[in-house]
């Protein structure tokens, strides 16, 4: 997330916090909170009236094991309204799925650094998501239930322009699907690939999941561009996949 740290125009609102949350920004009003969340595929803020806060010292050392994750912090009031937060609460801002995710800690049993990782890992759903076990939770925690899927081998040739590709493309399709990169060669995966009835031969290849019906579709193999890919998205959205996949017979289906 190189574009992290975009607030030096906005050193007035934005202040360092003590020694030991010094490496995370502080929002002192609203305009600095709003540049913070639009600056960056998921925001993290903890909403803390103050250090002895129950949670605060967890919070704290929950962020920095999680690498590249924006954190700020803020005990402002009138920032606090603006988010509806009444109480100490661990936020979440993503623009993949247009959803806000609030732990309010006054209503956890129980508050471990271990377990505050757990949360914020399984909420970081970005514009292009890696799949990968914790991920995995959030992306089907998610209201969005349809994934686009790029299934490449991580380092091959034309990963990381297909990997651009589906990152343009992404913020076009908020909150009607989430973008998912599958790495082939982790053999973890291997079992996704079963799925889609591809071998590692066949990378890279583009597909859509929909959980709540539980089917999936292939996009025909050939030259992945950015038309086909968006005219692959757009008539899902459109329903003509669905239909195609209802007209098919079974000797039809020779994609899986």
């Amino acid at each position: 997330m190189m574009f992290l740290l975009v607030f030096s125009l906005l050193t007035v609102c934005v202040t360092a916090d003590d020694k030991e949350s010094g490496s995370f920004i502080r929002l002192n009003d609203v305009p600095a909170a709003e540049a913070f969340i639009d600056s960056v595929d998921v925001a993290v803020i903890g909403f803390f009236e103050s250090e002895a806060a129950r949670g605060y010292k967890e919070f704290l050392a929950a962020a920095k094991q999680i690498d590249k994750l924006p954190v700020a912090l803020c005990s402002e009031k009138e920032v606090w309204a603006k988010y509806d937060i009444a109480s100490d609460t661990i936020s979440v801002f993503r623009k993949a799925d247009l959803h806000q995710e609030h732990l309010k800690l006054s209503e956890a049993r129980k508050i471990e650094t271990d377990g505050l990782t757990r949360f914020l890992t399984i909420n970081n759903i970005q514009y292009v998501t890696e799949y990968n076990q914790a991920s995995a939770v959030g992306l089907f925690q998610s209201a969005v239930k349809t994934h686009l899927l790029l299934i490449t081998k991580r380092g091959s040739s034309d990963s990381d322009p297909l990997q651009q590709l589906f990152r343009d493309l992404a913020p076009k399709y908020a909150g009607k699907m989430l973008f998912v990169l599958v790495n082939g060669k982790e053999k973890s995966n291997a079992r996704v690939l079963e799925y889609f009835g591809l071998k590692s031969s066949d990378l890279p290849r583009i597909s859509i999941y929909d959980s709540d019906s539980d089917k999936k579709w292939l996009m025909p193999a050939g030259k992945i561009t950015t038309e086909r890919v968006q005219n692959f998205c757009d008539s899902f959205l459109d329903g003509e996949l669905q239909k195609q996949k209802e007209d098919e017979t079974p000797e039809d289906k020779t994609e899986l």
